[in-house]
């Protein structure tokens, strides 16, 4: 189940956006692709990062991915919690297996991104 209130990119992230702040992780798909997470490479708080720049990476036992920034910002929180318990991930891929928070630099960048519709149209094609 893709949630609705969420915005989707075509590398498998998400960003739910709480006013000037946008929540990033992975989607369901990635994660459920990837299988069991074994480490999660976080930003640095402060990092400013660019639409569809790599922030960091997910190990899995069968492969390395890196993850984009859906939208531009800063980076203000990290999810330390990953840091002991990367599978957090594949068990709360839209709770609590957020990846970092970001204050947008340009909301307007989250309009071009997938809807959960089309991300769930996307995904069905890829398939």
């Amino acid at each position: 189940m893709v949630p609705e209130k969420l915005r989707y990119t075509k590398d498998h992230e998400w960003i739910r956006i709480e006013g000037d702040l946008g929540v990033v992780g992975i989607t369901e798909h990635a994660q459920s692709e990837l299988g069991d997470i074994v480490f999660v490479e976080l930003p640095k708080v402060g990092a400013k990062l660019d639409q569809s720049a790599s922030f960091g990476s997910v190990e899995s036992v069968k492969a390395v991915s890196d993850i984009y920034s859906p939208v531009g910002g800063e980076v203000v929180e990290i999810n330390t919690a990953l840091s002991d318990a990367p599978e957090k991930v594949n068990e709360e891929p839209y709770g609590g297996g957020w990846i970092m928070k970001l204050r947008l630099s340009d909301p307007q960048q989250v309009e071009k991104l997938m809807t959960a519709s089309e991300y769930d149209d996307y995904v069905g094609a890829e398939s």
